[in-house]
């Protein structure tokens, strides 16, 4: 059995119409698949942290790195994706 490789992606800036339903299209087309979503609006700053699976990705965690800040550049939004086993290492106390 093949196992689970997981990323976080986090998603910060101004909030508008459009922004998860654009992250989401862009896992969808690169067969990532969205477990867990999160979000919130703090005053006019949207916050989003996904929690997706990589395992049947039809690209590398560094290129969905150069893809997401192509998007987050066009909507003017800093998308970050870290794979799950760095995301751990860096939180842990």
């Amino acid at each position: 059995m093949q196992k689970t490789e997981k990323a976080v992606i986090t998603v910060i800036g101004k909030d508008m119409v459009g922004i998860l339903a654009k992250v989401s299209a862009l896992c969808a087309e690169k067969d990532v698949n969205v477990l867990e979503v999160t979000q919130s609006i703090l005053q006019d700053l949207f916050v989003m942290v996904m929690l997706v699976d990589i395992t049947k990705a039809t690209v590398r965690v560094a290129d969905l790195a150069d893809i997401f800040d192509e998007l987050g550049e066009k909507m003017d939004l800093k998308i970050h994706i870290m794979h799950e086993d760095i995301f751990n290492s860096m939180h842990k106390i």
